[in-house]
């Protein structure tokens, strides 16, 4: 699709990755950016228009939605960690905030605007996904669980949208270098190059982006037997 003259919503805008969608979007010519975030005023960015959107909250992707019926882009970036969950001891609350969060919230959110994106002629789905979208790791089993689970939503969406000509789009990848990877010293993509990837999807009419080397190895082992496949 032409990214010129669109209006598109990111939600998780006002950081990181969400941040770099949104300023690219406007760099490729999109006309708006809604950038749904749960406090506006954190929204530093002049070029975007700051939306109040928790994805946890049903009134709130409700009420964007009836704000935002021009958009024919949705970026699902809002996510968080749930790394405080670890496999074999402690609480479960961390791991199923996560799934609230990216998974329930990027369904709530996809539900609420297909029928906005199919009134303005289809546009495009994008969902922020993982390399642990197709790998546990012991310690983030919550996070991986969750990206899973979204990456299983997105295959279900580019079957359901496709008949009122929605692209649905998966974006993989492993490490970024945001606040939310500053805890490890594993090599990192930035994530300027992860939303300029999915710039470049976008136009082009691809499914998928797997975004750095790691990403593409993980992928390419899910056909090999379990215990001869590269571990992450």
């Amino acid at each position: 699709m032409d990214i010129n003259g669109s209006v598109a919503l990111v939600t998780g805008a006002n950081r990181g990755i969400g941040r770099a969608f949104a300023r690219a979007l406007m760099e490729h010519g999109a006309t708006k950016v809604y950038a749904g975030v749960r406090d506006p005023a954190t929204v530093a960015d002049q070029d975007l228009t700051p939306l109040r959107l928790d994805v946890t909250r049903p009134e709130e992707i409700a009420e964007a939605a009836a704000a935002a019926r021009d958009v024919t882009i949705v970026i699902n970036n809002a996510g968080i960690g749930g790394t405080g969950t670890s496999l074999l001891e402690g609480s479960f609350d961390d791991a199923r905030r996560a799934m609230e969060v990216n998974y329930f919230g990027t369904w709530a959110v996809s539900r609420a605007f297909a029928p906005i994106l199919a009134r303005n002629g289809g546009g495009a789905l994008v969902n922020m996904l993982s390399l642990a979208s197709w790998a546990g790791r012991p310690l983030f089993t919550g996070y991986a669980a969750s990206k899973a689970a979204q990456w299983s939503l997105t295959d279900a969406l580019r079957q359901g949208l496709r008949d009122q000509g929605t692209a649905v789009i998966g974006v993989h990848s492993g490490f970024v270098d945001t606040d939310l990877s500053a805890w490890t010293d594993e090599p990192k993509i930035s994530a300027a190059d992860v939303a300029e990837q999915t710039v470049q999807a976008l136009t082009n009419g691809w499914i998928e982006v797997l975004a750095d080397e790691e990403t593409r190895r993980v992928k390419a082992a899910l056909s090999q037997p379990l215990d001869s496949a590269p571990r992450t």
